[in-house]
């Protein structure tokens, strides 16, 4: 589907990182490219054509992200370099403030580094708790998010959709649950937002974060949402150029309102112009249209693996498009190196996900994830050097 938008697929490749980052469409490299060929110019400091240009295309982007996701208002939108960038800033210039010694913080062990270690620093910065939703068979229940709250939860910081099982939480009763309990929900996006239909306001999202490469855009750039009155509140941890409307040398500061506040330096401008070329390329297939197809690559997949009896499946009866699995006896990386081989591409390791081991009782596993450029074919091609893998370690050694 689409396969002819994308280059790169016209090389010797089956690609299943998608989860890593996906491939990009010619409509977004063309975007990227005429900004730099055609009309470079920095964004909010020029006052001539092509800088007022550049302000036009990038605040167009502005309002393609907040209809994507469904906010009241452009200014809930700040452009960043990505999730890790969002996260961060939620976590030290909202939280820091927000919490106190005592307070808890409520995440899981199958979370991304992104959504962990910001949280333990601050840990270790102020006093706050760190707690772990007990897993049921490695997975979420609204039953356990009830379980685990106490009267000191102040925050649940969850991934909508995990990178490495694939399973899709309940993020709608989990957000009704903390707007009726008065906590704060803080929403990993990264492999939500590509892949189904997020709503900010449906689902009660306070802070939500995600990334442009992982949807068709380039690297560098993605998004923080946050609720206005919560964003006004929330501490620059970046400051210079772009975000103050006067400072003196006697140390009187006045920034300036919301996005630009959290907006210091030159922006990526290509990379939130190349965002805007994906957004309007994935809204032109449709997010349902997506999420179906995926899903039937994920089943199709599923069904051709069950007679390789060496392919252990850790994800099997999850909603996300992502599989995780090992050749039985047959290290992770090993398994990538014997892919790669045949020019397919898949993830290999702990994925970031670095205590999800202690649930799933293994280190390391591959990762094979999907998009709408993937076929049954390329599938079948992974199902045949799968069945054949006697010979591994002839091709890896």
């Amino acid at each position: 589907m689409y396969r002819e938008d994308f280059p790169i697929l016209n090389n010797d490749l089956i690609y299943f990182d998608n989860g890593a980052t996906t491939l990009k469409p010619q409509k977004v490299i063309d975007a990227v490219v005429d900004y730099y060929s055609n009309y470079t110019a920095n964004a909010h400091r020029g006052d001539y054509d092509n800088s007022l240009k550049v302000d036009m295309k990038y605040e167009e982007v502005r309002t393609k992200v907040k209809n994507l996701i469904n906010c009241d208002s452009e200014k809930e939108i700040i452009f960043t370099s990505g999730t890790t960038d969002s996260l961060n800033r939620i976590v030290f210039g909202y939280m820091k403030h927000y919490l106190h010694a005592g307070d808890e913080v409520l995440i899981t062990k199958a979370e991304h580094a992104s959504n962990v270690l910001p949280w333990l620093e601050l840990e270790k910065e102020i006093g706050i708790k760190v707690k772990y939703i007990p897993l049921e068979n490695h997975l979420v229940t609204i039953e356990n998010v009830k379980n685990s709250i106490t009267e000191k939860t102040k925050v649940i910081s969850l991934a909508h959709i995990t990178n490495v099982l694939g399973d899709v939480r309940p993020v709608l009763e989990i957000g009704k649950l903390c707007r009726d309990r008065h906590i704060l929900f803080v929403v990993d996006g990264a492999q939500s937002v590509p892949h189904i239909k997020v709503d900010v306001k449906q689902l009660n999202i306070d802070f939500l974060a995600f990334s442009a490469h992982k949807m068709l855009g380039p690297t560098g750039v993605g998004v923080l949402y946050g609720r206005y009155e919560l964003l006004e509140q929330l501490q620059p941890t970046i400051v210079g150029g772009g975000m103050n409307s006067s400072f003196t040398s006697t140390g009187e500061v006045e920034y300036k309102s919301l996005p630009s506040r959290l907006e210091a330096g030159t922006p990526n401008i290509a990379g939130v112009i190349g965002m805007g070329a994906a957004i309007d390329y994935l809204m032109s297939i449709g997010i349902d249209t997506i999420t179906e197809y995926e899903r039937h690559l994920k089943h199709y997949f599923l069904e051709k693996v069950k007679d390789i009896p060496k392919v252990i499946v850790y994800n099997q009866d999850v909603e996300g498009g992502l599989i995780a699995f090992n050749i039985d006896g047959v290290f992770s990386q090993d398994t990538a190196v014997y892919l790669n081989h045949y020019h397919i591409c898949v993830r290999a390791g702990n994925h970031c996900a670095k205590i999800l081991k202690e649930d799933l009782l293994v280190k390391n596993t591959c990762r094979i994830s999907f998009y709408f450029y993937n076929t049954e074919e390329e599938i079948d091609k992974l199902i045949e050097v799968l069945r054949n893998s006697e010979d591994i370690f002839k091709i890896v050694l």
